[in-house]
């Protein structure tokens, strides 16, 4: 087993703790959990609603696998958290599955939580794999 590559993406959002945007080991990739802000105006307000913040994190996690070569396509499992389960699951929902091809979406399990860092509503990881 090789030792870990760390990646910190430069145009990728700025990390809301200490971390890694993403970790690799023997071409599985874990990416952090990516919150709802905005990579070019991160202290800019998050946006409006379960629909808007999961299409921001979304993109987010778009932009840190292109940074390392891969895409959507690649991941093979997804946690996402939600603070107000109940109401905003079907919403997201709708939004989440736009962004993979149908009838290849990862693996996932969605997590309600009491509160997520900078106010969120939705926080979302990723586990994907180098072809």
């Amino acid at each position: 087993m090789s030792l870990p590559i760390h990646h910190m993406i430069a145009s990728g959002p700025r990390p809301v703790a200490p971390f890694s945007h993403a970790v690799e080991a023997d071409g599985w990739v874990f990416v952090t959990g990516q919150m709802p802000t905005d990579p070019q105006a991160p202290d800019a307000p998050l946006p409006e609603g379960i629909e808007a913040q999961t299409r921001r994190v979304m993109e987010n996690l778009k932009l840190l696998l292109g940074g390392i070569g891969l895409g959507l396509e690649n991941v093979t499992f997804a946690r996402i958290y939600l603070t107000a389960f109940e109401r905003d699951f079907a919403a997201m929902n709708e939004i989440y599955k736009g962004f993979f091809e149908a009838g290849k979406l990862p693996g996932r399990t969605t997590i309600g939580v009491t509160a997520l860092a900078v106010g969120a509503l939705v926080e979302i990881d990723l586990i994907a794999r180098r072809p």
